[in-house]
């Protein structure tokens, strides 16, 4: 089956040679039963390679399973794998067939495989290299014949370097590599794409499709898409049901995506390594500096009244309040006004009188700012972890975890 026979079968929209050149791989590696890794940012499509592997294979008409590594609970992810026997843990009233049995003669696709716990990776590589496998609590082997298609959107050298992921799993699972291109290197394709999701909202929604302007499609072409296909369809909805004009030009888009700003993109997603700071971490530290300063300008307010009369700044003291005098400034400016020179000697002559109150610091705790963080998404996506996962940038393992640990279940 030629490539572009592929794309008509599974609804492909796209011509980029990184794309075509995915599919090619896949078809040929289709016939085989080797193991696929597929890498590639969030949002690219990783899904529909091991759709095509799969039905262009002779295990067609077996078993396809999907697996979302990273929504399954750490403690429940053995026994949705592999199975479980009656009395194995607490709850297990019966015994359970996992994904590997039932797949027999199929594909399973594991997707963000490296969220995979430890334990568990143990245990997959066993079947990569056996096909055995045992239920959690039975001591029985089990044969399956199951061919395994991995996808993740980590750096998988890094999550080995960190510990994170068993490095000879990865090489068991990256028999065969295929790489999806992020949005942003597929240009040519980007406008295709918005016209499809155009005329497929348009059916959904009984309503004109949507049509993007010339200095519109040059947007939408140089934006950097860090949500890749995903964000893209996102945006393509949220036009065809917010906008009451059908022809879209540069500025209505512009409402619904972040430029360039000062030469910096506005990042939404990244992946990040433990040394990286995550932009809450950042937001934190600058809040840190800001209160560190107003601490320092409060201790220098006291020093004034106490002494009543001169007092000579030190460097640093005078970077703070003339810093501070610096942002009065330029909103003084644009008002047509004007200030006195900037201080470098602070002289107060007459008594002053001022009035002690307690003030109450807000917490400047990492823990608390995620748990508050954690139940806002919660609670503006009603319950549903799946969303509130998205909008915190975690795994829905990670959030399972965190809601565990934060006893949030009940808030």
């Amino acid at each position: 089956m030629t490539v572009q026979q592929i794309k008509q079968r599974f609804g492909i929209i796209g011509n980029a040679p990184a794309l075509n050149r995915a599919l090619e791989v896949s078809a040929q590696v289709a016939p085989t039963d080797i193991s696929v890794l597929v890498t590639g940012e969030s949002g690219t499509g990783k899904e529909i390679i091991p759709q095509v592997i799969h039905q262009l294979s002779s295990r067609k008409h077996g078993q396809y399973i999907a697996v979302n590594c990273g929504a399954i609970p750490e403690g429940t992810i053995d026994s949705e794998l592999f199975g479980h026997e009656k009395g194995s843990f607490t709850g297990a009233s019966g015994s359970r067939l996992g994904y590997f049995e039932v797949a027999d003669g199929g594909t399973i696709f594991l997707d963000e495989v490296a969220e995979l716990p430890m334990q568990t990776q143990v245990r997959l590589l066993r079947v990569l290299e056996t096909g055995e496998f045992m239920r959690v609590g039975a001591s029985k082997v089990i044969k399956t014949n199951v061919r395994v298609v991995a996808a993740t959107n980590e750096n998988m050298i890094s999550a080995i370097s960190s510990g994170k992921f068993r490095e000879d799993l990865y090489y068991r699972l990256n028999t065969v590599p295929i790489q999806l291109p992020a949005l942003k290197n597929r240009k040519g394709d980007i406008h295709l794409l918005f016209r499809k999701f155009a005329h497929d909202f348009a059916e959904k929604y009984r309503m004109p499709a949507i049509k993007l302007s010339d200095d519109a499609v040059q947007l939408i072409e140089s934006y950097q898409w860090p949500g890749n296909i995903r964000q893209l369809k996102n945006l393509v909805e949220q036009l065809s049901v917010i906008e009451t004009i059908r022809d879209i030009d540069a500025i209505s888009l512009s409402n619904y995506i972040q430029t360039k700003s000062e030469g910096t993109d506005i990042v939404l997603r990244k992946n990040k390594s433990e040394q990286d700071f995550s932009e809450r971490e950042l937001m934190y530290k600058f809040l840190f500096d800001m209160k560190k300063d107003l601490t320092e300008l409060k201790k220098l307010v006291v020093d004034i009244i106490s002494k009543g009369g001169n007092i000579t700044l030190t460097d640093g003291q005078t970077a703070i309040v003339n810093k501070l005098y610096s942002d009065v400034e330029s909103d003084v400016t644009s008002q047509g006004r004007s200030l006195p020179e900037p201080i470098h000697n602070v002289e107060v002559n007459q008594p002053v009188s001022f009035e002690v109150h307690q003030e109450v610091e807000e917490s400047l705790s990492l823990e608390d700012r995620e748990k508050e963080l954690i139940k806002k998404a919660l609670e503006k996506h009603r319950g549903k972890r799946k969303y509130a996962a998205s909008e915190l940038g975690i795994s829905e393992r990670t959030l399972y975890r965190k809601i565990k640990e934060y006893n949030l279940n009940d808030k």
